[in-house]
């Protein structure tokens, strides 16, 4: 089987699990986008996923964002991994949205870089759900995100910085938890987060292994990588 087959089959499979959680949700698929997580994958498998239909990108490595984005300038690109406020303006030049607001520090080092390259950045919020589910604090917390509590002050920092734009937010669920309770406890966030920016409506999460529960409790977007492109290679 050819690569391409390989990457048409996968992507199938991924948009027939997605369909299915939808209509077990009582939502429709249209509601739900998939974002392709490239993570040591070479370019050429990104073009192939743009060939069948995939316009929406994913890195978690600043490098690689940097190599790739120039290449398919054509396609969303998503930043979603731990940023260094260093290199904000090289992520900037390349991705449209930004999964991994934290902190201050990185709204001010972002809006800096949006205003230099003239242009709006959607931002989305990483919550910590280590709170939520059974999952050890300590393991959910190295997973990054701000605390559930402080996500209302955070986004009132995003919205009224120059070059950015406040989308909602985004969570990874946390190692040995019970990914239903995990985003359930987001899906809450999210609610408090829109009902004073009722225009920050995304909620990223869901990857290969709970994007059914990601999707019963709100998702608008998942995030894809083995599903689509199998087991990674390693890191160079």
């Amino acid at each position: 089987m050819s690569r391409e087959d390989e990457l048409r089959e996968n992507l199938q499979q991924a948009r027939e699990r997605i369909k299915k959680a939808c209509q077990a949700a009582g939502r429709r698929p249209d509601e739900v986008n998939l974002i392709a997580i490239t993570k040591t994958f070479p370019v050429s498998d990104v073009r192939a996923l743009a060939a069948l239909g995939v316009h929406d990108v994913g890195e978690n490595r600043e490098q690689e964002l940097k190599e790739k984005g120039p290449e398919c300038p054509e396609l969303t690109w998503h930043f979603v991994g731990q940023l260094q406020s260093k290199k904000a303006r090289s992520v900037v030049r390349s991705a449209s949205v930004v999964h991994s607001v934290d902190r201050s520090s990185l709204v001010s080092a972002l809006s800096k870089a949006a205003v230099a390259e003239e242009k709006t950045l959607r931002c989305l919020l990483q919550v910590s759900l280590a709170s939520y589910g059974t999952a050890d604090a300590a393991t959910g917390a190295a997973r990054g995100g701000v605390e559930p509590h402080a996500v209302l002050e955070l986004a009132a920092e995003v919205a009224s910085a120059d070059g950015l734009e406040l989308g909602g937010v985004m969570a990874v669920a946390p190692l040995g938890s019970d990914p239903d309770e995990a985003f359930a406890g987001l899906l809450d966030v999210a609610s408090r987060l829109r009902s004073e920016h009722p225009g920050a409506d995304w909620i990223s999460a869901g990857m290969t292994g709970d994007l059914e529960a990601a999707i019963r409790h709100g998702a608008t977007h998942v995030r894809l990588g083995r599903a689509l492109l199998g087991t990674r290679p390693p890191l160079g």
